[in-house]
């Protein structure tokens, strides 16, 4: 291994070291109790290496925590060639409830949680989180919708498809994320949990789906007839 390759691995342990004792003691003692100088003492760095790694506090809570921010918008993007985007997006939702709420039985799921509940600026801050979700997805069914590679039948006015998709359907799957924490359900229960949750997130969207596309291809359809 070359020195570049040893120094770059002790960056990356160490940036796990010190965002897996930050997120320990968040969810000990509570997120605004905690403060930088805390995690540098119980990671054994320096405060500055705490800030090489991470600008704030906040950036050490949500570390690694946020890939649902960008995956929606990702999985009408990098569809199949021939997968509706509504499709996609529903499979993706679907799973991505389904794997939230099964996290709720692990160490990390319930420190995510038990540290977020006791914090009014967190909960704050994954609400602005879920909005840039639903403003990439938006901007992504409209891409899926419109252009010269856009998907047949479209929406007739795709702006406000999308952004009408965007706002329901992850508003629909932030409640069936969040129900399930308050309370938190026994490690034991979480498996039933989560089947009823997917159960659940299956039907609304799919429901969902049939209604939009029904819709989008009767106008279409009705478009055809008018231009013939």
């Amino acid at each position: 291994m070359s020195e570049q390759s040893r120094r770059a691995q002790k960056k990356a342990l160490t940036h796990a070291h010190v965002r897996e004792t930050a997120q320990r003691l968040f969810a000990e003692r509570g997120f605004d109790t905690v403060t930088i100088a805390d995690v540098a003492a119980a990671a054994d760095v320096a405060v500055q290496t705490v800030f090489n790694h991470f600008a704030t506090k906040d950036e050490l809570y949500w570390s690694d925590r946020t890939p649902w921010v960008e995956a929606p918008s990702a999985a009408v993007r990098e569809r199949p060639a021939g997968v509706p985007a509504l499709t996609a997006l529903r499979e993706h939702l679907v799973a991505s409830v389904t794997d939230y709420v099964t996290s709720l039985a692990t160490v990390e799921g319930r420190r995510m949680v038990t540290t977020l509940a006791g914090s009014p600026a967190l909960q704050a801050a994954e609400r602005e989180l879920h909005f840039e979700a639903e403003g990439r997805l938006r901007a992504a069914l409209l891409a899926a919708w419109t252009g010269p590679d856009a998907e047949r039948p479209a929406p007739a006015d795709p702006r406000a498809t999308a952004g009408l998709v965007a706002a329901t359907w992850l508003a629909t799957t932030r409640v069936l994320v969040t129900e399930p924490r308050d309370p938190m359900p026994a490690p034991e229960d979480v498996a039933a949990q989560a089947a009823a949750t997917r159960a659940l997130a299956e039907r609304l969207l799919r429901r969902y789906e049939t209604d939009l596309t029904t819709h989008v291809v009767r106008a279409a359809g009705a478009e055809a007839l008018r231009a013939s």
